[in-house]
């Protein structure tokens, strides 16, 4: 008679005792040698046996239907099923003579009624085995999250910490999570911005960029503030919040303001500035509409009527320009500027490896030390109390140090990215003021400013640190007299 040899192993708590699968064949091979089994085909699978669908299995199942083989061998019941729909089809096939032997090193079986009975049993134990298990996993993640506990892989900006079993918050990616919060709750940022200035920062996860919804779930997640959301339901967290639970509101509310005008927007005609500012006189938007094939922009005058006038979309595009004109560093410049910010970090990063070093000695000569002192107490120059109270001086210091030392490791040239984000995007906007089209010119602008106002068909605004004080350098210097005062807007 043939048989088909059957080996399978899954990750799941429940198979974490069974034999690894190169095991199970092992001992499967020399059982069949012994016995005198003629082995016909070996089906391996490393899949789950709790639920109905395994295709390795279905497929050993029809070979048996069609009389390849009329018997299996396994290392016990459990491998060939753990569910019922699986259990029933091997004991429907014994019934009806497709499978006359099943044959397993740790468990005895004959096709007798007895022998089905104890299979039945066997399978059943296997089913209740799984069931108790996935229940008493559920109880446990249940009792986690009334202790205020995630059971789950920590969010970023915390950390899983594997000797307490606890999420404590990550030193180094928490401020970079809490100044997301920030620039979004300001208004000023779109997703898409808010990732390439925060990737531009080192808020990663596995030193991979976050997508744009990986920002969308930073935002919407409450475990920030306190609050674990599980499966729909809310719990307590003991973990340190992040941010306050106002701040988590106010990027709620910005998100659905975002969400409510691009809902609005759906089946208008796309018009530039639509929505873009508001009017001077009353607050209300500033829509566009066309008239004899030009655009004009006008105010919705939604709460009153207001005096403000109709203008040219062309009017607008030439101010946008203007305005970026102003806030702009030519190539020379701002190429000037980027050498010296490379040229003071690395003198930065010198004076930190120096900084460092200098930390590392220290640390070597309070190891040098602890272990003088041990001599001491060795050679009955010292006391063990005298001992514990110097030891516990030269710990203490050397933990300071390492502490130092770590601030060194995290903090690098960090401090250098921001400024050198800037120039770069200064000697940029020039570019976009001249060649850009108005939709990209109007972005750049609600990113370096806010309070975007029309009134008496101008423009007004707000501009933001440091793009304030570079439109006050250029208006007072002129960008080409810039010179080796280029650094001198920035530090004020």
């Amino acid at each position: 008679m043939r048989y088909f040899l059957y080996a399978r192993k899954s990750t799941d708590e429940a198979d974490r005792q069974v034999l690894s699968i190169e095991a199970q064949l092992a001992e499967l091979r020399d059982y069949a040698r012994k016995e005198g089994f003629v082995i016909a085909r070996e089906f391996i699978e490393s899949k789950t046996a709790k639920e109905p669908g395994r295709e390795v299995f279905n497929e050993m199942v029809a070979g048996l239907e069609q009389g390849a083989a009329h018997g299996i061998v396994a290392w016990h019941p459990d491998r060939l099923a753990r569910n019922s729909i699986d259990g029933g089809r091997i004991i429907y096939l014994v019934d009806t003579a497709k499978i006359l032997e099943l044959k397993f090193p740790t468990f005895w079986f004959d096709p007798t009624p007895q022998g089905k009975f104890m299979l039945s049993i066997a399978f059943g134990q296997s089913k209740y085995f799984i069931d108790n298990l996935a229940e008493n996993v559920k109880r446990g993640l249940r009792q986690k999250l009334r202790n205020g506990i995630f059971p789950a892989l920590a969010p970023i900006g915390y950390k899983n910490d594997t000797k307490t079993h606890t999420i404590v918050v990550d030193p180094v990616l928490a401020p970079l999570v809490k100044r997301t919060f920030e620039l979004y709750a300001s208004g000023r940022y779109p997703i898409r911005d808010l990732r390439d200035t925060m990737n531009g920062l080192g808020l990663k996860r596995w030193e991979k960029d976050l997508a744009n919804s990986n920002y969308q779930k930073i935002l919407k997640n409450p475990f920030y503030y306190g609050v674990i959301r599980y499966l729909g339901e809310y719990y307590e967290g003991k973990h340190t919040p992040l941010i306050s639970k106002a701040l988590y509101d106010k990027c709620q509310e910005v998100m659905a303001r975002k969400s409510r005008h691009t809902h609005a927007q759906k089946g208008l005609k796309p018009y530039v500035y639509r929505a873009a500012f508001r009017c001077a006189e009353c607050g209300c938007y500033i829509t566009t509409e066309t008239q004899k094939g030009h655009n004009y922009l006008h105010c919705t005058k939604r709460k009153m009527p207001c005096s403000q006038l109709f203008v040219r979309e062309e009017v607008i595009d030439a101010q946008v320009r203007e305005i970026l004109k102003g806030v702009s560093l030519p190539p020379a410049l701002a190429a000037e500027a980027l050498d010296n910010i490379k040229k003071e970090k690395l003198k930065a990063a010198q004076a930190g490896e120096r900084a460092a070093q200098n930390l590392r000695d220290k640390i070597d000569i309070l190891n040098q030390r602890m272990n003088a002192l041990l001599d001491m107490v060795l050679s009955g120059q010292l006391t063990q109390a005298e001992y514990a109270l110097k030891k516990r001086s030269f710990v203490e210091e050397k933990k300071e140090i390492e502490m130092k030392l770590a601030a060194f490791a995290r903090q690098g040239t960090k401090r250098f990215e921001p400024v050198r984000a800037f120039y770069q995007s200064a000697s940029h906007v020039g570019a976009a003021a001249v060649s850009g089209n108005p939709a990209e010119n109007l972005q750049i602008l609600k990113n370096i400013g806010s309070n975007l106002i029309i009134g008496g068909k101008r423009i007004s605004y707000k501009l933001s640190f440091p793009w304030e004080k570079l439109q006050k350098f250029n208006a007072a210097q002129g960008a080409a007299a810039g010179k080796s005062g280029v650094f001198k807007f920035w530090g004020g």
